[in-house]
């Protein structure tokens, strides 16, 4: 097999992240939207999982949070944090109803991030664009370094998603700021 192949079948999180971060900036940049709700969504990923008790639960969860972010860059009238923290909120009774508050990495770790993370998207979302992109900037290299953490431990979601985000989150952090700035 080819050294460039061996490089993408291993790889595939992290070439994945970074296609999925160039995209989101060009769209940003073609609809002149900001990118609060990324944040929002890096959260809510973990947050899913450790809620069901399913590390793979993450891409499913990833899914729903992309299309949300689509239909907020098409629509410009629709909040997909909002819709994100309801879907948080109605996964955390579903995770402590089934019995989840164990280990404490688990989902009661995934609420504080959420909880900080959501907070910070809401805060940016609502301030001047370049305030507003330091905020998502700030928070989405906090998630990275979140998803270093657990691709590390080898906790909450599966380690393809922690790379996935890992990249993603860095990525975009530097396009928005380049975005916003340049």
């Amino acid at each position: 097999m080819s050294t460039v192949a061996s490089a993408l079948r291993d790889r595939w999180p992290a070439f994945a992240g970074l296609a999925v971060a160039v995209l989101t900036a060009l769209a940003l940049w073609l609809r002149h939207a900001d990118a609060a709700a990324v944040v929002t969504a890096s959260a809510l990923v973990y947050l899913g999982a450790a809620a069901l008790g399913l590390r793979w639960a993450a891409w499913p969860v990833f899914g729903v949070s992309f299309v949300l972010i689509t239909i907020g860059f098409l629509v410009p009238a629709f909040d997909p944090s909002l819709i994100m923290i309801v879907l948080a909120v109605l996964l955390i009774l579903y995770g402590f109803a089934r019995g989840r508050g164990r280990p404490l990495h688990g989902l009661p770790l995934q609420l504080v991030a959420m909880v900080i993370l959501a907070g910070l998207a809401l805060i940016a979302a609502r301030q001047d664009p370049a305030l507003s992109a330091i905020l998502v900037a700030f928070g989405l290299l906090a998630h990275a370094g979140w998803d270093a953490y657990h691709h590390r431990k080898d906790r909450v979601v599966v380690r393809s998603m922690a790379e996935f985000c890992m990249v993603l989150d860095t990525v975009l952090a530097g396009l928005v700021i380049w975005l916003t700035f340049a």
